[in-house]
């Protein structure tokens, strides 16, 4: 009781003394503007949350540059999110995406931060509009995601970034470039038809008109300079300046209404080669012109631009001949007529509003004439009907999209933990007493090692509590705790067996590095290796020590978060699990003596230095009920599970240490067995007595 009520008050320690963790502070404008390669350069910030424009070379908004962390802190598994520097252009594609600061235990003092270095180099060239998922497409090459290499046993860490990175950049998105990120563009249904006539199109909008008198433009001019500049339009004004109509051409049900066979099947050869544009034609029968003199086919018309949700649009000519329809009016027929295109890709969406803008021109004087202009604009919008949108599969929930990459794993896995926590549960008497039962328990501990540990990276650390810990004070979110579903799966066997038996699930059946160490033992037997054991006072005062190391991860958590990762190196299970010592030596060095030490001392670390076992340990005074069964012999006269028992879990009075038990069940073997219990072996011998004496 006295320990847990020291545990408890480490813990309460904790909560009290912990406020909200400062977060790093965001770069300087300083620093920010020598991270910034030519021809681009910051520019000011446009809001308090860290984002900066990026300027072009001559000057003009080019994009936007922000940090990651003010704008979605989605805590990493130290509990510190993951900053990431953000260059996007004005289309929402990723000029350059780099990684500021961090500190997922992992890459800090595991793989090293190269390969967490070379995961955002991927994003370069990439939309904000692209479906991205980090994974393995597992053959499944064709479609609309984008998949991005994760790194190897570190898949979840470079999942919490991949979905920091996406949620600051459309939060940036959509307050300065609104509809880029709102979701996939809709494209033309190609197989839908019906009938359409060129006056039941312009009544429901399908054909956008804007029409602008010769007075009407007049009076955009008045009072200025240019007032007088265009005589034509005084001479005549009722006459139209401009007569403009805008068709989407895009769905073949409109495109065959308004063109004539010839331009259709030209429109056609367009859309096999040029599939993501989305032509749009447009027709002046005023006297604009649509484009000026100087204008050169296949290039952006000088006199045209659009937009929508207040983002620019990218027009281009298509270069195409245009005849229309018999059913258009003839007076259409000799406008000016040219179609234009623009790439959905970039974000433009046909089935939203947009907005096209005529600029009309004047100029005034003779010699190098001064110009005035004025924007005539038009929103045109295509009825939905005609268009299909596809679903957005960046949509899928981060955890659900970890959980497909990993399916397999988790069904195997699923799989086994249902065979072995009933077995444990109800059957542990029967698997005690089986004869092959140490080779099932080695059997289960090389699977927990090689599947759990090696393959499936599924090693638990007392870094997840304290992640969880430290994200519950500060009100942060637990969602990083999705972005590993298998160990997420660990997690909750663990707990069930936390309250069921205590740290013994856990502990003894499911812990790779326990396995490790297990085995590590049964080779020191195999080579006759003298066996070093504490005394019994010196067993309980080491025993002791796993609690203080909790108590300064916690202590480290509170006052020195920064440091808790290099704190938690306490536990070799990163070097001898995670990465296959494949580190630098001292920590290579580290989990050896411990695996050494375990060839001579059973278990070493576990009993005595394991955080997350002494964490573990509070499940064996938290436990619902006592499984492990007695006699009231057991303890007086009888000590042989005492003697037995390897991990000191059992005291002279025959009582079970439940938060030392490591569910090992050699006691339950030995109580069930009438061949080594000595109670049954002495209720044997006086029947037979008995009998005798008969």
């Amino acid at each position: 009781m006295i320990r847990g009520a020291t545990i408890a008050l480490f813990i309460w320690l904790a909560c009290f003394l912990s406020g909200p963790a400062r977060a790093s502070e965001p770069l300087s404008p300083e620093t920010l503007a020598a991270r910034i390669m030519p021809p681009f350069s910051l520019g000011q910030a446009v809001n308090d949350r860290g984002v900066h424009e990026l300027l072009n070379s001559g000057g003009a908004l080019a994009g936007y540059v922000f940090e990651t962390e003010p704008l979605a802190p989605l805590p990493g598994f130290s509990g510190a999110p993951v900053d990431i520097l953000v260059m996007i252009d004005l289309e929402g594609r990723f000029l350059d995406v780099s990684l500021l600061r961090h500190n997922e235990p992992i890459f800090v003092s595991g793989l090293g931060e190269a390969p967490f270095h070379a995961f955002f180099e991927q994003y370069r060239g990439l939309s904000i509009a692209t479906p991205m998922v980090v994974g393995s497409p597992y053959g499944k090459a064709e479609g609309p995601l984008t998949y991005l290499d994760g790194v190897t046993k570190a898949t979840a860490s470079v999942r919490i970034a991949h979905e920091s990175l996406l949620a600051a950049t459309r939060a940036v998105a959509q307050e300065k470039m609104k509809g880029i990120a709102a979701e996939p563009p809709a494209h033309p249904d190609m197989a839908h038809d019906e009938p359409l006539g060129w006056e039941d199109m312009v009544a429901e909008g399908i054909v956008g008109r804007l029409a602008v008198s010769n007075a009407e433009i007049d009076a955009r001019f008045a009072g200025t300079v240019w007032a007088d500049d265009d005589p034509e339009a005084a001479a005549d004004p009722e006459g139209l300046y401009l007569d403009l109509y805008v068709v989407d051409l895009g769905p073949p049900a409109i495109a065959r209404a308004v063109l004539a066979g010839d331009t259709s099947r030209e429109l056609q050869n367009f859309r096999t080669i040029s599939p993501d544009d989305e032509p749009i034609l447009v027709i002046d029968a005023g006297r604009h012109g649509l484009v000026s003199e100087d204008f050169v086919r296949n290039t952006a018309p000088d006199r045209l631009t659009a937009e929508q949700d207040g983002l620019p649009v990218a027009l281009r000519d298509a270069d195409l001949f245009v005849e229309l329809a018999d059913g258009v009016p003839a007076a259409l027929h000799d406008a000016t007529a040219m179609i234009l295109r623009t790439d959905r890709r970039l974000g433009f969406d046909p089935a939203r509003p947009w907005t096209l803008t005529v600029e009309a021109v004047r100029e005034h004087g003779m010699f190098q004439p001064e110009t005035g202009t004025a924007e005539l604009s038009l929103e045109h919008g295509t009825p939905a009907r005609f268009f299909l949108r596809p679903e957005a599969p960046r949509s899928l929930p981060p955890w659900r999209v970890a959980a497909e990459n990993r399916q397999g794993d988790l069904i195997a896995l699923g799989l086994g933990l249902s065979v072995l926590l009933p077995v444990l549960g109800f059957g542990q008497s029967r698997l005690a007493a089986h004869p092959r039962f140490g080779a099932i328990r080695l059997g289960v501990l090389a699977v927990v090692l090689g599947f759990v540990g090696w393959w499936g990276q599924g090693q638990l650390s007392i870094v997840t509590p304290l992640a969880v810990l430290s994200a519950t004070l500060q009100g942060g979110s637990l969602a990083f705790l999705a972005y590993d579903p298998f160990s997420l799966l660990i997690w909750a066997a663990a707990i069930a067996g936390f309250l069921l038996w205590g740290r013994g699930l856990f502990c003894g059946w499911l812990c790779p590095f326990g396995a490790l160490q297990e085995f590590a033992d049964r080779l020191g037997r195999l080579l006759r290796l003298p066996q070093i054991e504490p005394s019994a006072a010196w067993d309980r005062r080491l025993k002791g020590v796993k609690y203080v190391i909790l108590a300064a991860l916690l202590a480290t958590a509170v006052l020195a978060p920064g440091q808790i990762d290099k704190a938690a190196e306490v536990e070799p299970f990163k070097t001898a699990i995670t990465t296959f010592f494949l580190r630098d030596w001292p920590y290579a060095a580290y989990a050896a003596f411990w695996l050494l030490l375990a060839m001579v001392t059973f278990k070493g670390f576990c009993r005595y230095v394991c955080p997350l076992g002494a964490l573990m340990a509070v499940g064996g005074m938290l436990r619902l009920r006592r499984w492990i069964p007695r006699r009231e012999a057991c303890g007086s006269p009888c000590q042989l599970c005492k003697v037995r028992c390897r991990y000191g879990a059992i005291e002279r009075s025959g009582k079970i240490a439940y938060d030392e038990c490591f569910q090992c069940l050699d006691c339950v073997t030995i109580h069930d067995d009438p061949r080594q219990c000595v109670p049954l072996v002495l209720a044997a011998k006086r029947r037979e007595l008995g009998t005798a004496a008969e």
